[in-house]
């Protein structure tokens, strides 16, 4: 992005940096909010996580991978979970969780409609982007904490390259449970934090983007949960990047970004549910 692009694009949008959605062993759990001149009432949460590593960018660095959706008018909540090696993938859904929840709780703050809420992310990202999009609930309506009342539900779901059964990665033996920290939890759970185990027909519509030369999440991770949609008739789509592998670039990572921004528009804009 042009150096002249990136200097109008801050005088633009409003960003409000490491906001406080949380707390764990002491340390805040922190997302920067994105607020585009001319909002239309959607939000989208971005989930930064690469390998369930969530890793603290400034946020004026994030404005170029941002600005198709906030061309288009979205607020943009680019959310930080407890980070691997230290946290494992159970106590980082609960984390992504809680940021749902605390953005619809502080809504209207944000000029954002609670029902017009989407996520996105890519590898580990989309993985927690689809476990929302599967594993909703309604919130807690006896809890103390007033985060924990609300509900962590989506109305739209887009994810790159995602992880969706998590079965065989969570062995010892495997590969992935080596170079991965966040895999060394209690294998039992696995099915409950694989979004393949868990597609019903009432999930939010899905967007999957997958290259189909992906060596380190294969393809048939998105096919086999884009079937599961299919049986369960959920809204999903599946839109394979060819000769791509894991990570776009250039016209790969232009072409996905703008079928983000498309599904958002088609699912978000104008709808409250």
């Amino acid at each position: 992005m042009p150096a002249q692009s990136v200097a109008q694009a801050e005088e633009e949008v409003k960003i409000i940096p490491d906001v406080v959605y949380g707390h764990k062993f002491g340390m805040a759990l922190t997302f920067d909010v994105f607020q585009p001149e001319k909002p239309n009432g959607a939000g989208v949460l971005f989930m930064v996580s690469g390998g369930w590593y969530s890793r603290w960018t400034e946020p004026q660095n994030m404005l170029s991978w941002f600005k198709p959706l906030l061309d288009s008018g979205f607020t943009v909540f680019c959310i930080r979970h407890g980070s691997s090696p230290k946290f494992k993938i159970p106590e980082v859904v609960e984390d992504v969780r809680r940021s749902v929840r605390f953005i619809r709780l502080h809504a209207k703050e944000y000029g954002v409609d609670p029902n017009r809420l989407g996520v996105w992310g890519g590898s580990a990202g989309g993985h927690l982007s689809l476990i929302l999009g599967t594993t909703s609930d309604q919130g807690e309506p006896d809890a103390k904490d007033k985060v924990l009342q609300q509900s962590d539900r989506v109305a739209a779901v887009a994810a790159y390259y995602p992880p969706t059964d998590l079965r065989e990665f969570v062995e010892e033996t495997s590969p992935y449970y080596q170079r991965f920290p966040a895999l060394q939890f209690d294998k039992e759970l696995a099915d409950d934090f694989s979004p393949l185990l868990q597609v019903t027909p009432d999930d939010s519509p899905t967007l999957l983007i997958h290259g189909d030369q992906d060596k380190l999440v294969p393809i048939s991770h998105s096919e086999n949960i884009m079937q599961q949609f299919k049986e369960k008739n959920v809204p999903a789509e599946l839109l394979v990047i060819e000769k791509a592998a894991h990570g776009f670039k250039g016209d790969d990572q232009t072409r996905a970004s703008q079928a983000v921004v498309e599904w958002f528009q088609k699912h978000l804009q104008g709808q409250s549910k």
